[in-house]
């Protein structure tokens, strides 16, 4: 059998796939995570990160598409594992026994497309679709100009008087709107509550897990869970409790609207 259609016939091989797609994914909310808190410092910083990824034009695609790809694949194998599971239970007996242990991993694997594509589709619908411009972004923001140069790794990739999107007053006014920071809180609070089941078996798969450490390693995924699910929590909680506004400095007019 060779490798494609170990990956996509075998169980153990559905098991690989699902890994290594949960370690993109993994990486994915992570990166998402932390240009998303850049929203706390300067306007410059967060509107800067956005040009930059904006001015990535087809890279940046390709990496949504990879994106996506991985989510499909992680829904198909996570779905498949879970009926092969349940049709592979035999006697009535053995299906009780083992659903102290196993239905709670099966269910969580199971809602783990819906987690994760909920996130994905929120993120694009509100940034890169524009959902969030029904609001009255567009009516009352335009563009900002860039104050100050925005570095990545030391070099300079948006210069300083650039006029780029401003994505710091549209997250602060998107999260202003009660139904959308509920629905992010929840798909967040979901998504951390599946990590902590997901990690561990991503490490079993992957034959990084042992008895020894085994304990060591729920440890440090329930502090990454937690930590992940607070920081994520911090914005849509700023803007609701008004600590974190809008700033309506170096905005500039875009004539006809």
């Amino acid at each position: 059998m060779n490798p494609i259609a170990f990956l996509f016939r075998s169980s153990i091989g559905r098991k690989v796939l699902m890994a290594v797609t949960g370690v993109v994914l993994i990486g994915f909310i992570i990166g998402h995570l932390v240009g998303n808190l850049q929203i706390f410092q300067h306007p410059d910083h967060l509107n800067g990160y956005a040009q930059f990824l904006h001015q990535l034009g087809p890279l940046l695609w390709v990496a949504r598409l990879g994106v996506l790809v991985c989510v499909v694949l992680h829904v198909w194998a996570a779905t498949v594992l879970t009926l092969e599971n349940r049709a592979a239970r035999g006697a009535e007996a053995y299906a009780v026994a083992h659903t102290l242990r196993a239905t709670l991993s099966s269910r969580m694997m199971r809602q783990t497309g819906v987690v994760v594509l909920a996130f994905v589709i929120y993120h694009l619908a509100h940034f890169t679709w524009g959902v969030a411009d029904r609001s009255h972004f567009k009516e009352n923001l335009a563009h900002y100009t860039m104050q100050s140069e925005y570095r990545v790794a030391g070099f300079p990739v948006v210069k300083a008087g650039t006029e780029v999107l401003d994505v710091h007053s549209m997250v602060i006014l998107g999260f202003q709107s009660p139904v959308v920071s509920l629905f992010y809180i929840v798909a967040v609070g979901l998504l951390s509550f599946h990590l902590l089941h997901g990690i561990e078996s991503m490490f079993q798969t992957l034959g990084w897990r042992s008895e020894r450490w085994a304990g060591g390693l729920r440890k440090i995924a329930l502090v990454f869970c937690a930590a992940y699910f607070f920081f994520n929590l911090t914005i849509p909680g700023s803007v609701v409790a008004g600590r974190l506004k809008q700033q309506s400095a170096h905005l500039v007019a875009v004539p006809g609207r």
